[in-house]
Formats: structure tokens, sequence, C-alpha cells
């Protein structure tokens, strides 16, 4: 079997990619590179040079090669790479006729725990959907801020150091009385943060016990993140924006984490997920794999989840189950109570729609960034 063409394909705030064999078998993969999709595209391009003629099954040797040829690295290549490393996944399980992670070890389990999803302007609207979330069965919610979510265009207002975290504090105990507790809370901060403000933001919901507390500083730096760890008791969650082994074994080794969150389209696709998973088993430290894509994310952070002892629960994106998510793919992964079930079809158990591009055309992410009230610019 030989790799025949490549081809990418933006479609809605989405960068896919299509392996062609000469056998008739055709691979899907997803770029991670979030806003900068065109240069991901791009550096598809270039890998094609290199893999059209090439056996798909080959995985880990043009990992290899790809990875290593032009020794540069970043958002654009990695995600380029990853989204060809997914690819070449799927071809392998539908050549043989088995889901990915039949060829990564087999199965661990039959479904995976999920968390949703909440976003809200107020306070009042992220604890709606708190609610929401836990009437619809789920058993844990995400992306849960207690800053509110605002829009990048929207000034960031000054607050004394009391008061903001004060305030924070009280969303968070908000967010706890509004589910009981049945419902775990993902607190994501999204690098907002200083060191200082991080660990006192930290120990003030400490007894509200959520699963974790993500991204509270930077991840630039790693002995920020050290910091703030060492410093709590409740576990750091980390790792969205790392693209390699050894940036995970570094962060790992230091103990600034005890969950990591690679993110498959992004870190190296399955061949170095798993190897990333792997690295953190060793360590003690739980997988929660980062999923703020489209259905063909979901579909290969569940092939990874299946085949990995130390996974602890799955991001799960809103409106893969309608318009205009539900329009990409010919049919979503299954979810019940909280779960997504694993699939059991060849490959990822994931297809493109034929009219996907047609019926959701491109959307590039607009270029803007979020400033404080003084003009300087803030993380979010």
């Amino acid at each position: 079997m030989k790799i025949t063409d490549v081809k990418t394909l933006l479609v809605d705030q989405y960068l896919f990619v299509q392996i062609y064999t000469d056998e008739g078998i055709t691979g899907l993969g997803e770029s991670g590179a979030w806003a900068f999709l065109e240069a991901s595209a791009a550096a598809v391009e270039t890998f094609k040079r290199y893999l059209i003629g090439q056996d798909p099954l080959q995985i880990e040797h043009h990992w290899q090669y790809l990875y290593r040829c032009y020794h540069f690295r970043g958002a654009a290549i990695m995600g380029a790479l990853s989204a060809i490393d997914i690819a070449l996944w799927d071809i392998s399980g539908k050549y043989f006729g088995v889901p990915c992670y039949q060829l990564l070890g087999g199965k661990t389990r039959h479904k995976a725990r999920v968390y949703y999803h909440v976003f809200g302007d107020t306070r009042e609207k992220l604890v709606e959907g708190c609610m929401e979330a836990k009437k619809q069965g789920f058993t844990a919610v995400g992306h849960l801020t207690p800053f509110v979510d605002s829009s990048r265009r929207e000034e960031g207002k000054s607050a004394s150091f009391c008061s903001k975290i004060g305030k924070a504090a009280e969303s968070v105990y908000e967010y706890r009385k509004a589910v009981g507790e049945e419902v775990d809370l993902c607190i994501e901060i999204h690098r907002q943060l200083s060191v200082p403000e991080a660990i006192a933001l930290g120990r003030e919901i400490e007894p509200c016990r959520p699963l974790f507390y993500e991204d509270p500083v930077r991840p630039d730096n790693l002995d920020d993140m050290e910091r703030v760890a060492q410093a709590l008791s409740i576990p750091i969650a980390t790792g969205e924006r790392f693209h390699t082994l050894q940036e995970f074994a570094m962060l790992i080794s230091r103990n600034a984490c005890r969950y990591i969150r690679p993110d498959i389209c992004m870190c190296g696709g399955l061949t170095h997920a798993k190897k990333i998973a792997a690295l953190a088993e060793a360590f003690g430290v739980l997988v929660v794999p980062h999923n703020p894509l489209s259905p063909v994310s979901t579909a290969a952070c569940l092939q990874l989840a299946a085949c990995i002892p130390n996974f602890a629960i799955q991001e799960y994106p809103i409106g893969e189950q309608e318009p205009p998510k539900s329009r990409i793919v010919k049919s979503a992964a299954r979810l019940e109570k909280g779960f997504l079930l694993i699939p059991d079809a060849p490959g990822l158990g994931m297809e493109l729609a034929e009219d996907a591009r047609e019926s959701c055309p491109y959307v590039p992410r607009e270029y803007v960034t979020k400033l404080h009230e003084d003009g300087s610019v803030m993380d979010q």
C-alpha cells in the first residue's frame, strides 16, 4: 500500500487532513494549530513532498522523519504533523479492520467520562450552565472560569488583589452550591493570574474540592507552575500548549501538576500522545486530553482514552450533536449519561460529511486579544 495524495480542508474553524492510498483507504486527521490554520496547512503541503509514495503503515518512522528532518518546531508544524499522524493511524485501523486503540494495545475501558463546557458572561449564567449540565446527566463541568467569560474586545477591569481573589472564590463556591457534591468542578483560569494570585485563589477554593485547577499561570515558565503546585493541596492541570514529549517530561519531573492536558491534534498525534501518557503513568500523573476542536478531535481523543490506564476524564466541547458541528461529520460520538462510548468501528470510527466544506465554510478566527484597563495585554 502506498500514499497517493495528501489534501487539506479548511472547514468552519478547523483544519482537516485527508491521506489517500492506492488501495482506496483514506485516513482523516485534524490540526490543533487553532488560530494559525493556514500556516499549518502550508506545513502539510511541505510534508506532502515526502509522504507521496510512502507506505502509510510505517507510522513511527514517518513521525521521526517529519519531526527531525528540518529541526524546527512550533504550533503550525506540530499541528500539521499531528493531523498526518492521526490520519495514518486511521488508515492502519481501516487496513486491519480494527479501531486504532486495538493497534495501540487494546481497550482498557468501554466508555470515557467527560466534562461538559460551561460558558457565561455573568456569574448567574455560569451557575445556570452548571445546573443544566447536571440535569443533562454530566458528572463534571469544565472550561469553568471564576472570572466569567467576556469578549476579547471587552476591556478587562482593574480590581484590588483582595477584591479580585475574593469575588473569584465566591463564584467557585456558588458553582459548588449549585451542583452539590455529585458533580466535579474543573476550574479553568486561562493563565490569567500571577503566582501570588494563583496561590491565594487556590487556597481560598480548596474547601470546594475542585477536580483540578487548570492553567493558573502561563505555562511558559515551568518554575512558576511548580511554585503554584507545591503551595496548594488541590491538583494542577496543564499542558495544552505543549508540543513535545520533552516538555511534558520537564513538567512532570518537577511535580508541577497532577493532571496533564496533551492536545492530540497538537502534541504529535496518537503516536506521541501514547508516549506522553506512558511517561505520566510512570509518575502517577493522570491524563485529561485537551479538546476544544471538532468531532474529529473527539474521535482521536477517544482512541487514546480507550487504551491508556491513567485516563482521568475527557474534555467534551459543546455542540457536537447539533449544527454546525454535526454537519461536519457523518455521525458524532455517542453520548450517554455523561460518558462517551468507545467506538468499535475501524480506524477513528469517524468520517467527514461529503459536503462538509460547502455546508460549513471556513471562518478564520478573528485576530484580537483582550487588554487590561491600562492597555496592557491580558491572557485569556
